[in-house]
Formats: structure tokens, sequence, C-alpha cells
């Protein structure tokens, strides 16, 4: 399938994109409005650079950056677009008014077109593998320098890039530059056709995790007001439906160990956060609700985190970490925010979005892969009971957090060279 099929079929499914928003908005009230953004129909203005980061975890590796950028850079505009209600609030969080934002429009080439026609970049700096073949022809049509930045390209990725190699394999030859995560993602680049002077490796941005102090003393405040001091607690964070039978079948048996044992549960999802709660409710679990401020007493069996955008807070104020999306093939969450927290870190073994990450963490001992609610709750148990056993887990994973910092200073490097260069 080329471009002109690759059009011709997304005009054709078109109804289901409304279909999708509806079932969306349904489950979620943040899909419920902005549908022109979807569809490029909203007044935009011209901007210098266009970075597109898809959801949540694309946008916090990408906010350092930007800024890096609006400091080097003062006098270019910057238009972010994100695809998740997650991700749009996050770009709202860290830059208010200070930058043009909108979601991208689906990949229909109406859509495409008009969108790079209104905001006409200099620059597009696309967040790891969100290539669209449309959005991507339109922005070189427009001579645009197109950067694909942070990005990463696991084996199972690959192989369909090559199945469908008429449709890829143009677009990929249309960036300028990919600034990889790894030496095995820039070999498969490579291997699908990209010319090897337009590929460099400059690690994941999402090991140049910055932990503040406010984090750091708002983590404190949760261990003492969940009385951890008194207990053992861990975090089983961005979880999906799907996993939470097992997480809750887990802590049920930690609590045969430790009574006084806290688990807080993180839906990845805002929509799934009533059903995380029947689901804690239906087993006979004493739940408190972040979001209504229910206090944390000794008798508290599961905190529900139902709030936005304090999970790594979470992970500071416990011991251990479970990191979701990993025990259904989903492909996992980013494991780096525990580790760089000094946590020791569990994962199912669906972690094929983070598999460099993963790997690391897991060789180096931070990282243990568990494949059932059974085998997640035999490692937190063994680790509570050894302390020299989670110390030695513990400083894993913070180390190798440490030792592959520095992506940051390398991919603004790759962006300023592009610019500089134009």
């Amino acid at each position: 399938m080329n471009r002109s099929l690759y059009s011709i079929a997304l005009y054709l499914i078109s109804p289901l994109l409304l279909v999708y928003l509806a079932v969306r908005a349904f489950k979620s009230p943040d899909y419920r409005g902005r549908w022109s953004e979807r569809f490029g129909l909203k007044k935009l203005t011209q901007t210098d650079i266009l970075v597109h980061s898809v959801s949540m975890g694309e946008t916090l590796a990408a906010v350092p950056l930007i800024k890096q950028l609006q400091q080097l850079y003062p006098e270019l505009s910057i238009t972010i677009t994100t695809t998740s209600p997650t991700g749009s609030a996050e770009v709202k969080k860290a830059f208010a008014d200070t930058v043009q934002h909108c979601y991208l429009p689906f990949d229909l080439a109406w859509c495409a077109r008009r969108f790079v026609k209104q905001v006409a970049p200099k620059y597009s700096i696309i967040m790891e593998t969100e290539l669209w073949p449309n959005l991507i022809h339109y922005l070189k049509k427009a001579d645009a320098k197109v950067l694909l930045a942070n990005a990463r390209l696991s084996e199972k990725s690959a192989n369909s890039y090559q199945k469908n190699h008429k449709l890829t394999q143009p677009m990929l030859q249309q960036l300028d530059i990919i600034a990889a995560q790894s030496v095995q993602a820039a070999e498969r680049f490579i291997a699908l056709g990209v010319a090897p002077e337009r590929v460099s490796v400059c690690g994941s941005l999402k090991f140049d995790i910055n932990i503040d102090q406010q984090r750091i003393d708002a983590a404190t405040l949760l261990r003492q007001q969940w009385h951890a001091q008194e207990r053992p607690v861990w975090v089983a964070g961005s979880v999906h439906p799907g996993e939470f039978d097992a997480l809750i079948t887990a802590h049920k048996q930690l609590l045969g160990q430790y009574p006084k044992v806290l688990m807080v549960m993180v839906p990845r999802h805002p929509e799934q956060f009533d059903n995380a709660a029947e689901a804690i409710q239906n087993a006979g679990l004493v739940v408190a609700r972040r979001s209504q401020q229910t206090a944390v007493s000794t008798e508290t069996q599961v905190v529900l985190g139902d709030t936005m955008g304090e999970l790594l807070t979470f992970y500071g104020a416990a011991d251990q970490a479970f990191v979701g999306g990993s025990l259904i093939v989903h492909g996992g969450h980013n494991p780096l925010e525990p580790a760089a927290m000094g946590l020791p870190v569990m994962m199912g073994p669906n972690y094929r979005d983070f598999i460099e990450i993963s790997e690391l963490l897991q060789s180096a001992g931070g990282l243990t892969v568990v494949d059932n609610a059974d085998a997640l709750a035999t490692n937190l148990i063994a680790l509570f009971a050894n302390s020299a056993a989670y110390e030695q887990a513990s400083i894993a994973a913070k180390s190798v957090v440490a030792q592959n910092r520095g992506s940051l200073a390398k991919q603004l490097a790759v962006v300023e060279s592009m610019i500089e260069n134009r």
C-alpha cells in the first residue's frame, strides 16, 4: 500500500473516526469537546517550530527540551500538538499561553494539508514513533525540516514497517534527522532504508528525569500521612483494565504476610478510575480515593490514585513499584520514574515499548519481570522481608538512571544543528 491507497482507505473509514470519538466521549468527558481540532478545522496561526508529543509520557519527556528551546530561541514561536487529553493537560500545565496548542488532526489528507498550511512550521519535532504519512508528506511539501526525536523502534514495529515498505519507506526517507534512543533502534531505522548519516544515537530523554525538592517534600509528607514508617507501601502505577484483578489478588496475598501493607493503585486513564474503585470495593478491601482527600488510616488497605500528575510523588512515597500495561498485551509504561526514586521495580512480560530501558534495569538487578499475580506477590514479599536484597535492588535502579543521563543535551544539540544549518 502506498500513500495514495492509504489516504483512500482512511477516507473510506472516516465515519468510524466519528464513532471512535463518540465512544471515547461516552467513557471520558475529556473527549467531548474540541472535535474541530481532530479534523483540522480550528483556526491556527503560523509558527516556527511544531512539536508533536502524542500523550502524557511523551509530553513529559518533551517538556524540558521545549523549555530549553524557548530559552535559546525566544524569538521562535512554538506549536505543541498531542492526541490525548492527558497529554494536552501536561502542555497547558507546563506552558500555559506561551505556546500555541491543539490536538493533532487525524491523518486524513485534507485534515493534514489544512493543518500544515495554517501552522506552516520551519521545523517540526516529532516525539518517539508518532509517524503519520500524510502529515510528514505535507510538512516536507511545505519545506519544513522534520526531526524524529527520542526515537524508539521495537523489533515488532520494524517488522511491521518492513511489511508495509511501500508506505513506510518513503515516509522514513523524508525525515531529515532521527535522534534514536538506542543503538538497536538506530540500526533498525537504517535497515529500513534511512541513510546512516541522518541517524544519531542520543539515548532516551526519559532518563533525564527532574525530581525537584518540592516533589521530594510532597512525597515525604505523603509517607507520613500514609503511616509508611509503620508498614510497607507499594505502588501499582499506570495500570489498565485486565490488570486490576491480578493486582488485587497479589495485594491480598501480601495482606496475609503484612496485615497493614498499603497498595496505591493508579489507573493509566481517568475513565477507568470508577471501574478500579468498584473492583477494589468488590474485593472487600478498604479503599481511600485520593481525589476525595479521604484520610488514610492504618486500616486503609488501598489508596486509589484517581488524580492526574501525582504518580511520581506516589512512587516517592512508596517502597516498591509495579509498572502497568505489562501484564496485558499493551507494551508497558515507563519504569524509569520509580527507578529514579530508588524503588525496586516489577513489570509483566509485555514491555515492548520500553524494551531497552527495561532490559537495562533488569540486567542491573533493579527490575524483575513477573508473569502473574502469584509471582508479583512473591517478589514483593521477598524484598519486604530481605532488607539487604531490597537495598541492592534500590541502588541498582537508581544507578541505571544516573549512568544514562545526558540525552537532553544530546537531543538539544541535534535540534540546534537543524535550526542553525537551515
